[in-house]
């Protein structure tokens, strides 16, 4: 029986209309909508930048180190007059 009067009473408060919201919910919830939204865009941004500034780096860094070219051997005897 417990469970038919649980049944019943969920079944009527769905039945039932929504409680009113508060005027002040609806601007609350808009502000604080509109503020994560700007913080999820400047991180979006601020990551974008700094993947650029990495990639630029590397490309500066591979230019001048030229990490694709052989190192001359360093174990050859020195030339000498003969």
């Amino acid at each position: 029986m417990a469970r038919m009067n649980r049944e019943a009473t969920v079944r009527r408060l769905l039945a039932q209309s929504p409680p009113p919201v508060p005027p002040e919910l609806h601007a609350e919830a808009v502000r604080r909508g509109t503020r994560m939204l700007r913080r999820r865009e400047l991180a979006r941004r601020t990551m974008w930048l700094l993947l650029l500034v990495a990639a630029v780096v590397f490309v500066v860094w591979a230019l001048t180190v030229r990490a694709w070219v052989e190192p001359p051997p360093g174990t050859a005897p020195p030339l000498t007059g003969r």
